[in-house]
């Protein structure tokens, strides 16, 4: 079983890791943030990356979030929990809590957000876009450490790498979402066209610029909640990790059986190498068919 952790800001590394080994990745769509850190921790193989590279490099349009993802799948990684600082957009949602979001909603502008065209056409379902194991293991791990958590919500994702403006933030409030943040799209998106398990651990840093009697948000504060908040992260998946179930039952397994459109005989040669990870069974499958 191998599990990846995608660590946002703030989360660089994932103390705890033992055997750890640096494993360099390159992809058909270039390179990931980082190389992967692989290790164990409880008994599991995990392959941790640094989503905006060590030193935080890289701005969230920056990401290369393509190779993150396909990265992991070329590892093996079958769940992925990614780890995201985001402000809050509900009153009874303060900084410090967390947020386990079962809903995205994607307000970003300037991110390729598919493996697929050129010569491809896959229509993934996403009407429930992360994995409910997940999202229940992550849950009841933050409950049982005393964590004052909220299982789902919808996670607003906005292109950055500016924060809101007072209006923005106001409407946001209207729309009903709950957290907003800059990195969880296309990044769920993608995991759901690899079939990889996906589910978000939200780290609340701030009220955004919406709330009257708290400050707008900045870095500082961001990084000073943060700082609080990481070993919590950490320790809610390593309590976590040894209780998810090998044998994958959910939706996310299997995205792919009836997503592909195109006809395997139509698909040019070279893009059928790059996506042959991704699809190859369900295109060899097919032809056997025939």
């Amino acid at each position: 079983m191998r599990v990846g952790v995608l660590g946002g800001s703030g989360l660089y590394d994932l103390p705890g890791l033992s055997e750890t080994e640096q494993v360099p990745v390159t992809t058909p769509f270039g390179d990931p943030s980082d190389v992967y850190v692989r290790g164990n921790l409880g008994g599991v193989e995990v392959f941790f990356l640094a989503r905006h590279g060590r030193g935080h490099r890289l701005m969230p349009t920056e990401l290369n979030y393509r190779a993150n993802i396909y990265g992991f799948k070329q590892l093996g990684v079958e769940w992925v929990i990614a780890v995201s600082a985001v402000g809050s957009l509900r009153e009874d949602l303060a900084p410090g809590h967390l947020c386990i979001p079962d809903q995205f909603y994607d307000n970003t502008r300037h991110r390729p957000l598919t493996f697929y065209g050129e010569g491809v056409v896959v229509h993934v379902a996403m009407a429930d876009p992360v994995c409910p194991h997940l999202c229940d293991l992550l849950a009841s791990s933050a409950e049982r450490l005393g964590a004052t958590v909220r299982k789902g919500g919808t996670y607003l994702c906005i292109e950055g790498p500016q924060f809101s403006t007072r209006s923005e933030s106001l409407i946001y409030r209207q729309w009903g979402v709950d957290v907003i943040g800059m990195t969880n799209m296309p990044e769920a998106k993608l995991a759901r066209e690899a079939e990889i398990c996906y589910a978000t651990l939200a780290m609340v840093t701030d009220y955004d610029c919406w709330h009257e009697s708290e400050a707008s948000v900045d870095v500082d504060q961001i990084l000073r909640v943060l700082q609080q908040n990481a070993m919590t992260a950490q320790a809610i998946i390593a309590e976590m990790l040894p209780r998810i179930k090998p044998l994958r039952t959910c939706p996310c397994a299997r995205a792919l059986e009836n997503a592909i459109l195109t006809n395997p005989a139509s698909i040019p040669f070279v893009r059928r190498q790059q996506l042959d990870l991704l699809l190859g069974p369900y295109l060899r499958t097919r032809e056997g068919d025939r």
